[in-house]
């Protein structure tokens, strides 16, 4: 039966169309909850919702995909449709999502990380939960992708990377500022040492005005001298 997503539930959610819009926020998604970057291996997404008021979350994908987690031995199916209630370290309320017991398929509804984790050396352990109280652990690892998928950018992390991206081009402002003021007074203070009065200039000025004086002195000895024995 088709998951049906009420109009009210619609209305407060952010929607996104498309594969690449659906796998990107599904790598948003794990990453706020801290899990495992491989925990949902999703094809071909049509539509993705997610209702950040009650972290209700569905994905639409064209048909199921079976995914075999080599390290730990186990299939597990993913429906058409899927839905869960994010949280940090978990989803709950779980549906359309089953893992392969021996020979019969379990309806998990619930995945959550073991934390914190015992003793120093303890790995940190994946629980997943069906029905009845029936449960297993895996380590978290097991669950990671294979190979490393780009950084989620849309959501709330991409606001995060604008903030960083925002405060680094305040740094490079800042210390734009600060060069051109530097360039600024080193300007300044070469224009005072233009301006200011250069000794070596004036010096033959001074040492030629200098010998004026001292000729006028030389010129003005004999008469002075004259003018004494005149008196005397």
């Amino acid at each position: 039966m088709p998951m049906i997503i009420p109009d009210e539930v619609r209305a407060k959610a952010e929607i996104y169309t498309g594969d690449a819009a659906g796998q990107e926020k599904t790598r948003l998604l794990l990453a706020e909850t801290e899990l495992p970057s491989g925990l949902l291996p999703l094809k071909d997404i049509i539509e993705c919702g997610y209702v950040e008021e009650t972290g209700f979350v569905w994905l639409k994908q064209k048909k199921k995909v079976d995914h075999y987690f080599a390290k730990v031995g186990r299939y597990v199916s993913y429906a058409a449709e899927v839905s869960a209630y994010a949280e940090k370290g978990r989803l709950k309320k779980i549906t359309g999502v089953k893992a392969k017991e021996m020979l019969i398929w379990v309806n998990l509804n619930e995945i959550c990380l073991d934390d914190p984790p015992t003793g120093v050396k303890a790995k940190q352990m994946l629980v997943c939960k069906a029905m009845g109280g029936l449960f297993r652990t895996f380590p978290v690892e097991a669950f990671e992708a294979d190979v490393a998928l780009p950084a989620p950018v849309t959501g709330r992390l991409k606001k995060k990377t604008e903030t960083e991206t925002e405060s680094k081009k305040g740094q490079d402002d800042k210390k734009e500022e600060q060069k051109e003021a530097a360039a600024a007074a080193a300007e300044e203070e070469a224009a005072k040492k233009k301006t200011a009065v250069d000794p070596a200039a004036v010096a033959p000025a001074a040492v030629e005005e200098v010998d004026l004086k001292m000729k006028e002195l030389n010129k003005e000895a004999p008469v002075q001298a004259e003018a004494v024995a005149a008196k005397n």
